[in-house]
């Protein structure tokens, strides 16, 4: 089973997050490729333009930002794939570039993917 770890672009890289994929649809501010030393940058999973423009990261829309991205997620057929690669290792780790850890939306595509790696 694949264990699904969160942390910031801004965090420094470990060993012990395993494959870490950027889940983010724009690149973190201030970082190059060699410092965020990610695996896979996978923009086809992330919320739409207009829904991350819409959401503003306003944590008191969180729940209904949350409600959009998973119909979203519901209707992107890459997220068949995705779960493919995902079930390839053991751990992964999800690398955004938002300042919360709680409200942000790799909480939401992890919370969304975990039951399906179960099944």
């Amino acid at each position: 089973m694949t264990e699904i770890l969160l942390k910031r672009a801004y965090a420094d890289p470990s060993d012990s997050d395993g494959y870490r994929i950027l889940v983010d649809r724009l690149w973190p501010r201030g970082l190059t490729k060699q410092q965020l030393e990610i695996e896979k940058w996978a923009k086809s999973v992330t919320p739409s333009s207009e829904l991350r423009k819409a959401w503003h990261h306003d944590p008191d829309r969180f729940s209904e930002f949350a409600e959009h991205y998973r119909e979203e997620l519901n209707q992107n057929p890459a997220v068949d794939e995705f779960l493919e690669l995902l079930a390839q290792h053991p751990r992964v780790t999800f690398v955004y570039g938002a300042k919360s850890e709680e409200v942000n939306h790799a909480v939401v595509l992890r919370d969304y993917l975990l039951p399906q790696l179960q099944s």
